[in-house]
């Protein structure tokens, strides 16, 4: 190539010398670190240096990509430029910040541009090409900066984290808290902080949506995000049985024993599915025993507490059951509002509180809750539609048509299920008495049949005593304008639905 003091290369020219640059790179490097860092770089740009050097500009997705880079190719990379140019090569690179999780605090910019690792030159020479006045001795303090490094340390953390399998929108930050889980927040807050020294095992368990998964992802997340090379393991009871089968049909059952009984944290979830299991429980018993021995931390959850989990060997459940076992209840109107209104704010959508009080007096579980937050945001960002009553109405209809269309419900379950509630006969319910406390539960059964199992007034009318579907309209209407205002009908409500869909079916 040209020796001359300027070289003007377009984007598909610089391409073609780097691949160039790669292949004879591949002559000496294993493909495996060409693939890990040169080919996830671009080559962005040539321009002078000091009048006798190229400098070379490496354009990288991250900051820990730029510091590989720099590490492991630095100098290949400098040799096989230098073949090419037929000049000496000075490095220069450029990345992207990562975005740091939520529970470390952020930039006040959103997003932070391309940040060279060095002064940008500064005197221009020509149209293409910039001569740089900077010296070489400083020539990598931008790499090694201490914001550099910070968020090196972030990104690695937040890698480590995503290769385990862990979500990094699960963290403390963005878990709402009530009296319905501030005991398991504080315990998993404790864990996190001193692993294998609070509760060992952690035991979390309650019904599908209550945050348990949360929590336990959380633990990982916060001891990442301070101590990244700590040896954590994540999976299911599913993921955990099929390793165990995979190690013994491959005669790998040592290094399955060496990477389980050596971790520094183990989370599993859904425990139960290993009972009934035999040779499953016996190498989790010894891979609990070993842990424990080491004070490892074991975080476990579960949808039953330890003693409900049939075909359970009893030393596991005595085991399960010796550390600090957490109930998480369903969450209430007012946490399930708290979750809606935090998991908009992560997805950058602006969800008035009114609309989030009446999706939560509507929906339940705080995973479908998460579902609704996807679903806004796909309306909004896709079909360009506005957050109104209207769409509200719209997406409440289709998840609650779902819940209910899931099971053949006869009316007898609900109008039982609003009778236990109140600790009234059902008779008493769909009878003639007009007392204050039956009446409301008579209209809360109404407005359930209606809004749930979509019967006709008429068809309700005829279970309670054959009453005009007027009156069933005016008892539906009166619960209907409650519920936006009445936040303790509302839990009622929402505990009788999650009875009704809890029953057999």
């Amino acid at each position: 190539m040209s020796n001359s003091s300027s070289l003007s290369l377009d984007a598909s020219q610089l391409s073609l010398l780097w691949e160039e640059s790669c292949q004879e790179m591949s002559q000496t490097l294993s493909p495996l670190l060409i693939n890990a860092w040169a080919k996830t770089s671009s080559l962005h740009q040539i321009e002078d240096f000091n009048g006798d050097k190229w400098l070379c500009t490496f354009a990288c997705p991250s900051s820990f990509n730029a510091l590989q880079f720099e590490k492991n190719l630095g100098p290949h990379t400098k040799s096989a430029l230098e073949k090419k140019l037929g000049r000496p090569v000075e490095l220069k690179f450029i990345f992207n910040l990562p975005t740091p999780p939520p529970d470390i605090k952020q930039s006040e910019e959103k997003k932070i541009p391309l940040s060279p690792t060095i002064t940008k030159p500064s005197s221009p020479t020509s149209s293409s090409v910039l001569k740089t006045k900077t010296s070489p001795t400083n020539f990598n303090e931008g790499l090694f900066s201490p914001n550099t490094v910070s968020q090196t340390i972030i990104h690695r953390a937040t890698t480590i984290a995503r290769n385990l399998g862990l979500r990094p929108d699960f963290t403390f930050d963005t878990f709402a808290v009530s009296t319905s889980n501030e005991m398991a927040h504080v315990a998993a807050m404790s864990v996190a902080k001193s692993p294998g020294i609070s509760y060992n095992p952690l035991f979390f368990y309650g019904g599908v949506g209550v945050g348990k998964t949360h929590l336990m992802q959380s633990i990982g997340n916060y001891i990442l995000s301070k101590q990244p090379e700590t040896k954590i393991i994540y999976c299911t009871g599913e993921e955990f049985t099929n390793s165990i089968i995979r190690a013994i049909q491959t005669k790998q059952a040592l290094n399955f024993k060496d990477k389980f009984r050596t971790c520094e944290v183990l989370l599993i979830d859904d425990i139960q599915f290993i009972a009934g299991k035999t040779a499953v429980q016996e190498e989790f018993f010894h891979t609990f025993n070993a842990l424990a021995k080491l004070n490892h931390q074991i975080v476990l959850t579960s949808d039953r507490p330890p003693h409900e989990i049939s075909l359970l060997e009893d030393r596991l459940r005595s085991r399960f059951e010796a550390g600090l076992k957490i109930d998480i209840q369903q969450p209430s109107f007012e946490l399930r509002s708290a979750i809606l209104l935090t998991k908009a704010h992560a997805a950058n959508l602006e969800l008035p509180i009114e609309y989030a009080q009446t999706i939560a007096s509507r929906i339940d579980s705080a995973r479908k809750l998460e579902g609704i937050i996807m679903r806004l945001k796909s309306e909004t960002q896709l079909k360009k539609r506005t957050i109104d009553q209207t769409l509200i109405t719209e997406i409440l209809a289709d998840y609650q048509q779902k819940d209910y269309s899931n099971r053949r419900i006869h009316p007898k379950e609900v109008i039982s299920a609003v009778a236990n509630h109140y600790s009234i006969k059902q008779a008493i319910i769909c009878g003639t008495k007009r007392q204050k406390e039956i009446a409301l539960a008579r209209h809360v059964a109404m407005f359930l049949l209606k809004s749930q199992l979509s019967l006709s007034y008429s068809e309700i009318g005829k279970i309670f005593s054959n009453r005009d579907h007027t009156t069933v309209l005016h008892a539906v209407n009166k619960i209907n304008q409650a519920l936006q205002k009445d936040q303790n009908l509302n839990q009622e409500v929402s505990a009788i639905k999650i009875s009704i869909l809890g029953g057999s079916s």
